[in-house]
């Protein structure tokens, strides 16, 4: 048998924003606590063999310093709009996020697997890549 490993954490933050020339509520300036799950695996799918994250995908205090670097802090408690140039969906922020991780992922040796990113507790945007 064949095991592939993943490791995921999931992170909060909260931000403001609007999505312009949008029929319904969204139009006005609003804000989430949104919740963003990462899900990574090593590029050989396996696990760390060595060192003091032997036996890991990840040590989750990396992941976070990764994450919390390259996402959180520019997100975090800001007007999503005036941070990004693009229209501010969930959809596109995921998408957004997924590109950025992704590249910095690589230098770690992980490959990105899936971001889910929850605007509210019933409604989330995912992207993965097909592995077609």
């Amino acid at each position: 048998m064949n095991l592939k490993f993943k490791a995921k954490k999931i992170f909060t933050f909260d931000a403001a924003h609007f999505l312009a020339d949008y029929q319904g509520k969204c139009a006005n300036m609003h804000g989430h606590t949104y919740k963003l799950e990462i899900t990574v695996s090593r590029i050989n799918g396996g696990l760390v063999r060595g060192g003091s994250s032997d036996g890991m995908v990840v040590d989750f205090s990396q992941l976070n310093k990764i994450v919390k670097e390259a996402v959180i802090d520019k997100v975090d408690h800001k007007v999503i709009n005036e941070v990004i140039n693009f229209r501010a969906t969930s959809e596109n922020l995921a998408s957004y996020f997924y590109d950025t991780l992704k590249v910095i992922c690589t230098d770690y040796e992980l490959k990105l697997e899936k971001i889910v990113l929850w605007e509210s507790q019933t409604a989330c945007s995912e992207v993965s890549e097909d592995d077609l």
